[in-house]
């Protein structure tokens, strides 16, 4: 049986979890259990590093991470660039093409503070210069307090309209407004949310994000505070044998790729 393709699991309404991993360790962890696909998390990669998200401190740990990855994830590996590093389409282009080289199959692209306009710009530069990668597009109208439906939908239409592959509103989640975004006939990504029913609205990929970087902080606690209380931590830590036989098989040459 042909694996299939990034884009390829991309299928409306039957949305497969892209988990969002932080640093060599995490990805192949995730990849061994089984994830067809593996995202980064910008707030993972900045937090880790001692820097804020979302202030363009990530560009080169982000890049470090995904040479890092370079032949040894067994998995499609998809990028978040929080707004590309840089106003300048081109260069936003050119940064996605090094990436390609490297693996990178997807990029996820927010507009932050910019214009629809501008970020279309960066998109159209981004598809033209990297036709084959994947391009989430994401509008963070809802993620900076304006809970604006209409204004998020006409951006991410211009946003499919210069080449987007998908469309991202962070911060949505009831059933009703994700299905006029799907609407826009373009897959759609959806962060996580347990419990909101999104997966039933037609979207194809639903995103953790930073969650699983901030729960694994929240297990760390956990165990710290059992430890000072002299009881038994109530979640099993992954042996170090574990990690080692993993980190050692990831060394030894290219993993078999999806």
């Amino acid at each position: 049986m042909t694996t299939p393709s990034f884009a390829q699991l991309h299928v409306p309404g039957r949305p497969f979890l892209l988990v969002n991993a932080w640093d060599v360790l995490s990805s192949l962890t995730l990849a061994r259990a089984g994830h067809p696909a593996i995202g980064t998390t910008s707030l993972g990669i900045t937090a880790a590093a001692g820097l804020p998200d979302g202030s363009r401190a990530g560009r080169e740990h982000t890049v470090a991470l995904v040479r890092a990855l370079t032949g040894r994830l067994p998995a499609h590996l998809s990028v978040d660039l929080e707004d590309g590093y840089d106003d300048d389409p081109r260069a936003v282009a050119d940064l996605v093409a090094a990436l390609a080289r490297l693996g990178a199959v997807g990029v996820n692209l927010e507009d932050g503070a910019r214009s629809a306009r501008a970020h279309a710009a960066v998109i159209a530069a981004v598809k033209g210069n990297n036709p084959d990668m994947f391009v989430n597009a994401r509008t963070d109208i809802f993620w900076s307090g304006s809970h604006d439906l209409t204004e998020a939908l006409n951006r991410l239409r211009a946003y499919r309209d210069a080449g987007a592959d998908g469309l991202f509103i962070p911060g949505l989640a009831d059933r009703a407004s994700l299905e006029q975004v799907v609407a826009l006939g373009a897959p759609v990504n959806a962060l996580w949310n347990p419990g909101s029913g999104q997966a039933n609205s037609g979207i194809a990929r639903l995103s953790t994000g930073s969650a699983l970087y901030r729960h694994a902080l929240a297990s760390a606690l956990r165990a710290a505070d059992a430890a000072a209380a002299g009881q038994v931590p109530a979640e099993p830590a992954v042996s170090y044998l574990e990690t080692q036989e993993l980190l050692t098989a990831a060394n030894q040459g290219p993993q078999a790729a999806i």
